[in-house]
């Protein structure tokens, strides 16, 4: 299978799996409060199960982030010498989660460096996204066939930016928990939005079938089509 196609296969599959581990694990502490406990409680220093969920929750979804990125990476590799930003920042993100994963949050004493490391990969992954986000629309659309995937992905980092915000005025009616979670759904939305269209690229062939030209239109240039009609 073409490498492309797999990163954006196991990227479109990974907010499904990401989802199955969270309700599984959720569902195995009855004490657990989606809206006032944070997802990463399923995997901190006390928690039971903790390594389930931080190699299942974390790790191997950062590391399918990490493989999609590397997919984007050589697909828009020859079409933008700037396409390298939003590639590198997505595989940081996903690094970053593996990290989370590795370090468990320390909710009890939250000085511990367990606690400093898990913050850290976790603000990470998310400032790298937005980096990511933000970037990769303009490298969208250096190929025809991922405009579509244009403005909703962007529309989906808008959304991560609200949730950001939401999670802060959720805490005065004690429901932060809520501003998490839809932080993280347009998080892995995004993945599996940008893996799907990466697998759908990856039939299409590596190359546009026709050019791009300054101006967004496909088509020959007048100059080529002068040459054509001139020879």
């Amino acid at each position: 299978m073409d490498y492309r196609k797999t990163a954006g296969v196991i990227a479109v599959i990974t907010p499904l799996w990401f989802l199955c581990v969270y309700l599984v694990m959720a569902g195995l502490r009855p004490e657990y409060s989606y809206m006032t406990k944070a997802i990463s409680e399923l995997g901190s220093v006390h928690a039971p199960h903790k390594w389930f969920w931080n190699v299942l929750g974390y790790v191997l979804p950062g590391l399918a982030i990490v493989f999609l990125g590397m997919g984007l990476g050589r697909e828009f590799s020859d079409t933008s010498r700037y396409a390298w930003i939003p590639v590198f920042a997505l595989a940081a993100s996903g690094l970053c989660m593996v990290a989370a994963g590795i370090f468990p949050g320390n909710f009890v004493n939250r000085s511990a460096t367990t606690m400093i490391l898990h913050a850290v990969g976790s603000l990470g992954s998310g400032f790298a996204f937005l980096i990511a986000g933000f970037g990769f629309p303009m490298v969208f659309r250096k190929k025809a066939h991922w405009h579509w995937v244009v403005w909703p992905t962007l529309a989906l980092v808008i959304a991560f930016v609200l949730s950001v915000v939401a999670t802060g005025a959720l805490r005065s009616i004690a429901m932060p928990g809520l501003g998490q979670r839809l932080g993280f759904a347009c998080f892995f939305l995004w993945i599996g939005l940008a893996g799907l269209a990466l697998a759908r690229s990856s039939d299409l062939g590596k190359h546009d079938p026709v050019p791009i030209n300054h101006d967004g239109r496909g088509g020959h240039s007048s100059e080529e089509s002068n040459a054509c009609r001139n020879p």
